[in-house]
């Protein structure tokens, strides 16, 4: 089994009219929420959304963030975001694709990138904590 297959999660949002932009496609800072809304779906999956990575004493800030834009999206289109984890060891990577829900064509593709930080010292990690490898179903790496 791929094990990135493990961590992917899918959401279908329907793309609302405050989104819009005066030129009646989806304003481009909105995809940073779909990004979101399927992010946290998949953290959902393996325990460890928000208020679980609060607990376990780190806050897992966006550090990096790309958006490429194939096609915009309109008002009342359903779009289905998928969310992949694609690294996990020194940072959390996860790998976003948008596409119609009614025909499967990519519409924008993306990443971001968050790094943990400890919650007391403010101080960021260099390699993820233990939490996210047993999340994940790993073996934490010795540093970890």
């Amino acid at each position: 089994m791929n094990t990135q297959r493990r961590w992917h999660a899918e959401v279908d949002i329907l793309i609302p009219f405050h989104d819009l932009d005066p030129m009646e496609v989806v304003w481009h800072g909105n995809y940073a929420r779909y990004f979101e809304i399927a992010r946290c779906a998949l953290l959902q999956q393996i325990d460890y959304d928000y208020p679980q990575m609060r607990e376990s004493g780190y806050v897992w800030p966006v550090v990096e963030m790309s958006q490429h834009f194939v096609r915009p999206l309109r008002y009342q289109q359903t779009i289905r975001v998928a969310a992949e984890i694609v690294e996990w060891e020194n940072r959390l990577k996860i790998r976003y694709v948008i596409r119609d829900a009614a025909t499967g064509d990519r519409i924008t593709r993306g990443y971001t990138v968050q790094v943990a930080v400890h919650a007391g010292t403010m101080e960021m990690r260099f390699v993820s904590p233990a939490i996210l490898f047993e999340k994940l179903g790993l073996e934490p790496p010795c540093d970890a």
